[in-house]
């Protein structure tokens, strides 16, 4: 008998402890704290942190934006000089992937369970704008088992050439669900407010600009990307729409170019394109730069110079930033209406797109000028120079300078759409320490040795070493 008593005192013990156990646990649950997230609150977060790392230190006033030579380091050099810290990387790399890429899938997935298909394809297009901007930073990257983290804890590296390509289908899909539910909507939208349409032809851009990413790879599937998109009414960002743009507000929702200007200027713009805006007598250039404190001309500063050197030209000599970049209420735009017209100027150059080239081209530069209230006979007499005419034989040098001004401040698309028309054609930094060139790629962040070793050296022996001046898949020339 005493061999089933042990049995039983713990079956009852068992019991208790269950009971108990369901207690505390009903007791524990807030009632103020939802199980499953809000989609109108995930998406608005998921934009707001996302673009503030698309525009932060570590994306774009550290690194792309110095590449680049839009502006230039007055104070600390070293990122100036092809010297990133490793913490820059580390972040943009753990941004994207532990908040954005995470996010985004729960509110596709949200969108599936609770019927909202506005959240569905909003989700999508998120999360393959920031794919986009990964595989352009870093060329092969986790794609197809990123996200999933119970399933894959160390994802495997794609291909940048899968990854443009599984990009162009998502896109296509989230295109598909848009046009299949016409009353769709969402809440919490502040890149686009909401207008399922405007979302549509951010899809679309980005399948525009995907699709020139690999015309010089693979010219078959850049041209099938824009028949489709002619199949389908060729819906893109037209005159007078809302761009998909997040307008930034005051402290604490504040452009992140303006938050890190309230306790620093360690930059200044670069001469680079102070010498380029000249050279054009381009009327951007008193809302592209501002005059040196002191009083006299525009004076830009070389990138790459040694902390000596920098510090003697000094703050109060040298032009900044135009204020309309910097300021706390600045814009950030991640898909806008004169980058639209340069694309489908260069795609129907190359024969992809049907349309005139020569019009598109200067339609891009007069959409450009008008973002700053710029029209008129300013802008009739620039085009009408000569080095700014559209000549075919030359248009990637044409389109290449004309797109690198308009895309000024957009630091990360500035610095592929530079790698992939190989124009303007940039000097390296004065001191920089690549051996007279200029980065091509962010390297992967060392948590990526530690942690998915495996995976990283199959990168690595696919792409190239992880260096700086290795190029990427779509960087043919």
């Amino acid at each position: 008998m005493k061999k089933w008593l042990i049995p039983f005192y713990i079956l009852v013990a068992a019991v208790i402890f269950t009971g108990c156990r369901k207690e505390l646990d009903r007791i524990n649950i807030n009632p103020n704290e939802p199980t499953v997230p809000e989609p109108e609150y995930l998406l608005a977060n998921g934009i707001k942190s996302n673009v503030d790392t698309y525009w932060g230190s570590d994306a774009t006033m550290e690194t792309s934006l110095l590449y680049v030579q839009y502006w230039a380091k007055i104070q600390y050099p070293d990122p100036d000089r092809y010297i990133p810290a490793s913490t820059n990387i580390q972040n943009v790399w753990n941004n994207f992937y532990a908040q954005g890429i995470t996010d985004f899938t729960t509110l596709i997935q949200l969108g599936d369970s609770l019927k909202q298909p506005g959240y569905k394809a909003t989700g999508i297009i998120m999360r393959s704008w920031i794919f986009q901007v990964l595989t352009d930073l870093y060329g092969d990257i986790p794609y197809t088992q990123a996200g999933k983290i119970e399933t894959y804890l160390t994802p495997k590296y794609d291909s940048q050439k899968v990854v443009y390509n599984g990009l162009l289908a998502e896109l296509k899909e989230a295109v598909a669900i848009i046009d299949a539910n016409p009353t769709a909507s969402v809440a919490g939208d502040s890149l686009l407010l909401g207008n399922m349409q405007g979302w549509k032809k951010f899809a679309n851009g980005l399948r525009s600009r995907i699709a020139l990413r690999i015309a010089d790879r693979d010219a078959i599937t850049a041209k099938k990307v824009f028949d489709e998109l002619a199949a389908e009414g060729n819906i893109f960002f037209k005159e007078g729409d809302r761009d998909a743009r997040l307008n930034y507000l005051t402290s604490p929702s504040q452009n992140p170019v303006g938050k890190n200007r309230e306790t620093r200027n360690d930059y200044r713009i670069s001469k680079t394109v102070i010498d380029y805006l000249q050279a054009y007598n381009d009327p951007r250039l008193p809302v592209y730069a501002a005059k040196p404190a002191d009083g006299g001309p525009y004076l830009g500063v070389t990138n790459g110079l040694t902390a000596d050197s920098a510090s003697r030209l000094g703050f109060s000599k040298t032009s900044d930033v135009g204020s309309v970049f910097t300021v706390s209420q600045a814009p950030a735009p991640l898909f806008t209406y004169p980058e639209q017209l340069f694309i489908l100027a260069e795609a129907a150059q190359r024969g992809l797109y049907n349309g005139d080239a020569a019009e598109l081209y200067k339609a891009a530069i007069r959409a450009s000028f008008k973002q700053y209230g710029i029209t008129g006979n300013p802008v009739d007499d620039y085009l009408n120079q000569g080095s700014v005419k559209y000549d075919p034989a030359n248009y990637k040098k044409l389109i290449g300078e004309q797109k690198w001004l308009a895309l000024f401040s957009e630091g990360i698309e500035a610095f592929t759409e530079w790698r992939r028309l190989d124009y303007p054609q940039l000097k390296p930094a004065y001191t920089g320490v690549l051996s007279g060139k200029i980065p091509v790629r962010f390297t992967y962040p060392s948590s990526e040795q530690a942690l998915n070793g495996v995976n990283y050296k199959a990168a690595v022996a696919r792409q190239g070493a992880d260096l700086l001046t290795t190029k990427v898949w779509f960087d043919v020339y």
